[in-house]
């Protein structure tokens, strides 16, 4: 139980560390917040509390010197300067290491540690060397109104096998400001039941502090689902509201690990294919008890489906809020000023997405940092302010999040990229491309504007690792710039890479799956149809020309054309285009299945389910059904393309033909 309690700590830790980050990093762009300042103190001596809670004292006793410093912060002693606040970073990175260290993974080097602390010595103008971890009284800033707290603390009867003591949460307690402590003693048992490896003893006390019931929850933090805590001020507490609360109030979150999360996704995803089969079979015989038990399970699938993703979505701010400090660092590193604004941080994505989302967006921010952003001097001389603006935002849209990161730097210049690129032997002379075809060349292996290799870029990997990334996990990448005004990159990434809506079609005696949230309607198409057209792959749908793909052509299988086959309008980035298949046969709940190391490379394939019959359907992605397509159109529709290269019908000129 004692390792499940550091693992806690490990987790907490790590998350007051990033908490610190944020605060820090708002510091130096405000230096007189004093509500900042609190949050960057709170989580230094939370981290400091707990780590000698549980015998981590070298991490406590470093992180007890920045204490130290911030707690002079917070009475006005010192400063708020960059030198103090960029030591403090480096000194929150070290924890990190003191963290993996405890943890089994790397070392730490402990001429780091010193140098830290000397430094630190150094700004704060201590005399005193560095000291240990040891109580603080942490006495009330100027100005502050101090309020009177009520804090009821009965730890449960086994807290003491977990290896932490209440007698040094009642010291972190102390630290806070003037406490009295009331010792309720009515839990010990007779002398013949009592054990000594329990604790029977409570404690009610009155916390004389500045500070909030935030900073007070934080002492008990990793020990608060294993006791019965009350914090209330002293002026609001009421005796109803006690009566009804009750002692304590219950956990209102549970730490699960990863592991379970994705057992219960895969069970999951298991139930849904049973119940497919479930419809299926109800579905063949005419028993009406079957059916309604069929109907009834399918209900509570969708719902636990539902839930047990939802339980696996994260704000994307988990991910987003450390790049303030990745824009802050290379900008010192880089001599620019830039600012990195944020909006839709609680968009939310699956977990599993949102782990893999943070290189590419980690490339991004540092092209525009080194490529777009420019360097003050030659922002003004533009005409521009001085300081550069990275704008990161996020919104949901049907079942795919767009992500969108946009600077107001120097921007693309088009005909530089291109001859880049035929300097690099990426394209021919005589390649007739559009600006989005030129814009996309950025992302090739290999291919970079930048003229020497520095420690940011130049090596013509960044862009590469991003599209790699991004086709991975299913999504798609937009490139717009304007030259001297800046450049925007839009993110398309699926909510979710366990479970998806789709359509399911059937192509002779094959079946595929498109995804639900792109499809827009299904219309008929007759042999009456295509003699209309004349020959062209094209259908009148609503006053619009669709062309569209014969799925059984595209994948040259030998089926006979029914007489009346059917279209699948699709919206893509590309725009609305048709599918045909034989046959749509319905909604379904698809369980994406991976197709191996042997098929990563077929990109318009996004996977594989399994149907209720046990057979298997492919799912298709056609948004790189329409790309292949478009790709591969011949040399005489370059030609005619390069007429006018904006003109979209060019882009639909081979599927219309029906190449």
């Amino acid at each position: 139980m004692m390792e499940n309690f550091k693992q806690a700590f490990q987790d907490e830790a790590r998350e007051l560390l990033v908490e610190l980050e944020s605060a820090l990093l708002e510091l130096d762009q405000s230096r007189e917040d004093r509500e900042v300042l609190g949050r960057a103190f709170r989580a230094l001596h939370t981290i400091k509390g707990s780590g000698a809670m549980f015998g981590y004292d070298d991490i406590a006793g470093f992180a007890h010197n920045l204490e130290t410093a911030f707690d002079q912060l917070r009475n006005g002693e010192l400063a708020a300067t960059s030198d103090l606040i960029n030591l403090t970073l480096a000194a929150g990175d070290h924890i990190k290491t003191m963290l993996d260290r405890a943890d089994g993974r790397g070392t730490v080097d402990e001429q780091r540690t010193a140098s830290i602390l000397a430094n630190l010595k150094q700004l704060t103008g201590s005399s005193d060397g560095p000291v240990a971890n040891g109580p603080q009284v942490a006495g009330p800033l100027h100005g502050e109104e101090v309020h009177d707290w009520r804090v009821r603390f009965r730890p449960s009867l086994d807290i003491l096998s977990t290896g932490a003591n209440p007698l040094l949460l009642l010291r972190e307690m102390r630290d806070l400001g003037t406490l009295g402590i009331t010792l309720d003693t009515s839990g010990i048992p007779p002398l013949s039941e009592l054990d000594p490896e329990r604790c029977y003893l409570a404690w009610d006390m009155v916390l004389t502090t500045p500070a909030g019931a935030e900073a007070i929850r934080d002492i008990f933090i990793f020990v608060e689902d294993h006791c019965e805590l009350t914090i209330e001020r002293v002026e609001e507490e009421k005796t109803a509201r006690a009566a009804t609360a009750g002692p304590a109030t219950a956990a209102a979150s549970l730490r699960v690990s990863v592991d379970k999360l994705d057992q219960l996704v895969n069970l999951v995803g298991e139930l849904v294919t049973v119940q497919a089969r479930l419809s299926e079979v109800a579905g063949r015989r005419d028993d009406a008890d079957i059916l309604e038990i069929s109907e009834a399970v399918d209900r509570l699938t969708a719902s636990l489906r539902d839930n047990s993703m939802s339980i696996r979505m994260l704000p994307l701010k988990t991910t987003v809020q450390r790049f303030h400090r990745l824009v802050h660092d290379l900008g010192i590193e880089l001599h620019k000023d830039v600012e990195l604004t944020i909006e839709g941080a609680d968009t939310e994505l699956d977990k599993t997405v949102l782990d893999q989302l943070n290189d590419p967006l980690v490339h991004i921010i540092r092209n525009s940092m080194d490529h777009g952003i420019e360097i003050p001097e030659a922002r003004r001389a533009a005409g521009k302010s001085p300081a550069g603006t990275i704008h990161l935002s996020a919104r949901h849209s049907g079942a795919n999040v767009l992500i969108r990161i946009s600077d107001d730097g120097k921007g693309l210049d088009a005909q530089a990229v291109r001859a880049r690129a035929l300097q690099r032997g990426l394209i021919d002379e005589a390649a007739q491309l559009s600006e989005a075809e030129i814009f996309s060349l950025i992302m090739t292996p290999g291919f970079s504007t930048a003229q020497t290799v520095t420690s940011v870029s130049g090596r013509g990997v960044g862009m590469d690792v991003v599209r790699r990334s991004i086709e991975a996990l299913r999504g798609s990448i937009d490139i717009r710039s304007k030259p001297g005004e800046g450049m925007t990159v839009t993110l398309v990434l699926p909510l979710t890479l366990a479970i998806i809506d789709g359509l399911l079609v059937r192509v002779g005696t094959s079946h595929f799956v498109l995804p639900l949230a792109d499809s827009l309607e299904c219309v008929e198409l007759t042999s009456q149809d295509i003699k209309d057209s004349h020959g062209k792959h094209i259908a009148h749908v609503r006053g619009e020309l669709i062309p569209y793909i014969r799925l059984g052509e595209y994948f040259r299988m030998k089926n006979a054309r029914p007489e009346r086959e059917q279209i699948m309008v699709v919206d893509t980035e590309r725009g609305h285009y048709g599918f045909v298949v034989d046959e749509v046969l319905g909604d379904h709940q698809t369980v994406i299945k991976n197709l191996g190391r042997l098929y990563r490379n077929v990109q318009v394939v996004s996977g594989a389910t399994i149907l209720g019959n046990g057979t298997v359907a492919l799912i298709l992605d056609p948004h790189r059904l329409v790309q292949n397509v478009i790709q591969g159109m011949s040399s005489k529709t370059r030609r005619n393309r390069s007429k006018d290269p904006q003109n979209s019908t060019f882009k639909k000129e081979t599927i219309i033909n029906g190449a």
